[in-house]
């Protein structure tokens, strides 16, 4: 049993006292500490070694992973859960455990997750993300839609054959300018294009029933700040849905398609959600890519609280 003292001064780096905290409360792999943690591999690895080596953590192999658990006696667990209260990342730390332990044991999101990067491989008559997408678009019923960062609203087009009105939004006057043709050849009187900016969208306040981001929040310079605009334009009980892709490593994107964040984790984007006042909140990976750079689509949907709840 290691001595108090040896174990406070192991302790005594921030960094390693968090990932402390979090492996007391629950046994975790590396890739969940990083998830939680934002930080890269060997950073959390030479972390928990450190604290393997001083009696402080075990493990056990799982699979192909291995699951860390914290150690110490009851002294020792009373000092860190009262040191926790002075680590400013301690609160976002447990949201974000909380978030990463309820998908591991929700084995039917699991089973969906791992379904979606098979997809479409095997042909199937008559299958196709095409059919899908109009197929769940006959039972979406929202009044107002808006379509954050549209382009030429491909997308709106086809919101546009429920709802009753859809406003795509754009900063590019020549994407504005085409979808509104395109809109008019097909005699969409309900889609209307306006130009402006993701963040500053020209929408009156709790206007909005739908407000839709498809592979646009990547090129907000300030993600955040998108989130809160449609928090405004939407009616209080009104739906976000947030599709853009999973945190990669593909700094090409920042040239090819201009991207100015490398897509978001799923920590990060609820963080951002929960920051901005959002609801009922909910993330997965819906797609994964099987060809270089093996893009994952991510998928959010949120609630603006209603004024009851508010």
């Amino acid at each position: 049993m290691p001595s108090i003292l040896n174990s406070l001064k192991l302790l005594s780096d921030p960094t390693r006292l968090r990932v402390f905290l979090l492996i007391l409360c629950e046994e975790l792999s590396v890739l969940e500490l990083q998830e939680i943690l934002g930080m890269g591999q060997s950073r959390i690895s030479t972390q928990l070694a450190k604290l393997k080596s001083g009696g402080l953590a075990e493990d056990r192999k799982v699979g192909k992973s291995n699951l860390y658990v914290g150690l110490g006696d009851a002294k020792i667990r009373k000092i860190c859960v009262d040191l926790s209260a002075e680590v400013p990342e301690n609160e976002q730390d447990l949201k974000s455990l909380r978030h990463v332990v309820a998908k591991r044991k929700d084995k039917a999101k699991a089973y969906f997750d791992d379904l979606a990067g098979k997809f479409g491989k095997r042909y199937v008559p008559g299958r196709s993300w095409k059919g899908l997408t109009e197929a769940l678009l006959k039972v979406l019923n929202y009044e107002v839609v808006a379509d954050f960062g549209a382009g030429e609203g491909t997308l709106s087009q086809l919101l546009a054959q429920r709802a009753k009105k859809v406003i795509a939004i754009d900063n590019s006057a020549k994407m504005v300018e085409f979808g509104a043709d395109l809109a008019k050849q097909h005699q969409l009187d309900n889609l209307e294009y306006r130009l402006g900016d993701i963040e500053a969208p020209p929408l009156d306040p709790a206007s909005v029933d739908l407000a839709v981001f498809s592979q646009a929040l990547h090129h907000a310079a300030n993600p955040e700040e998108a989130l809160a605009a449609a928090y405004r334009s939407l009616k209080p009980g009104g739906v976000l849905i947030v599709l853009d892709l999973l945190k990669h490593q593909f700094e090409q994107a920042r040239e090819l398609y201009f991207d100015t964040w490398l897509g978001f984790s799923e920590v990060e984007l609820i963080e951002m959600l929960n920051n901005t006042g959002y609801s009922c909140i909910e993330a997965s990976v819906v797609d994964k890519e099987s060809e270089p750079p093996f893009f994952q689509t991510l998928l959010a949907v949120a609630v603006k609280p209603s004024e009851a709840e508010g």
